[in-house]
């Protein structure tokens, strides 16, 4: 019995020597901890590219725009936007005759937001606001009216008016990537005018940048993009 019990001892012992490194290992190791911080880098590249409906509408009706835009993409997420163009009317009224024409420039700038939660998705998902202006110059022409005392017709004609325009819109749209650079997307916007100057005539048929006088409010674009 005695011989059983020191047997039991020493293997004891002997066993608690073997697990002492290990313990002081385990106590050494410090505790492993997860960070999830999004480490991209702050600048995640530029694009530039073009609308191609408003050549379409220019192409299809009296009036339209030529715009090209540049964007940059901040950490997948903010995509601050300069957007410049010229708008061009040239309408004549079937029923009076009357003649509008104007060709020229105009800018906005703003931000768009990608609300995915997966910012770094091909798609994105933008919601976002633009600040619009145009200051301008159109031509009125008409036929005019009947004189009923000397039976003639007296013509009107109206050129180099002065207009100007500041507006906002709320934009909303999808933005996709199709091979390598290229990108494609569109966007609905709503525009709001904060203030127009009009001149001796009155309010101008169409107003470069912003669309048809005072009965536009929504607005769309399709956008064909290179993004580097």
């Amino acid at each position: 019995m005695d011989r059983k019990r020191i047997s039991t001892y020493i293997l004891v012992v002997i066993s608690s020597l073997l697990l002492l490194p290990s313990v002081a290992s385990a106590q050494r190791r410090k505790p492993v901890t997860t960070v999830n911080e999004d480490s991209i880098a702050f600048f995640r590249g530029i694009a530039v590219g073009t609308d191609v409906v408003g050549p379409a509408m220019r192409l299809l009706a009296n009036y339209g725009q030529y715009e090209a835009m540049v964007r940059v993409n901040i950490k997948d997420r903010y995509y601050p936007i300069v957007e410049i163009g010229v708008g061009q009317a040239d309408k004549t009224d079937e029923t009076t005759g009357v003649r509008f024409k104007t060709s020229a420039p105009y800018a906005r700038v703003g931000v768009d937001f990608n609300v995915l939660k997966n910012k770094h998705d091909i798609y994105r998902l933008l919601v976002g606001g633009r600040l619009g202006y145009t200051s301008f110059k159109y031509d009125v022409t008409s036929p005019g009216t009947f004189d009923p005392v000397w039976h003639v017709q007296v013509p009107y004609e109206a050129n180099g008016v002065s207009n100007n325009q500041l507006w906002v819109e709320t934009v909303g749209g999808v933005d996709a990537k199709i091979w390598g650079p290229l990108r494609m997307g569109w966007s609905v916007r709503y525009k709001t005018r904060l203030y127009q100057k009009a001149g001796a005539n009155g309010e101008a048929w169409y107003v470069p940048g912003y669309g048809r006088g005072g009965t536009s409010r929504l607005g769309a674009t399709f956008n064909v993009l290179l993004e580097f």
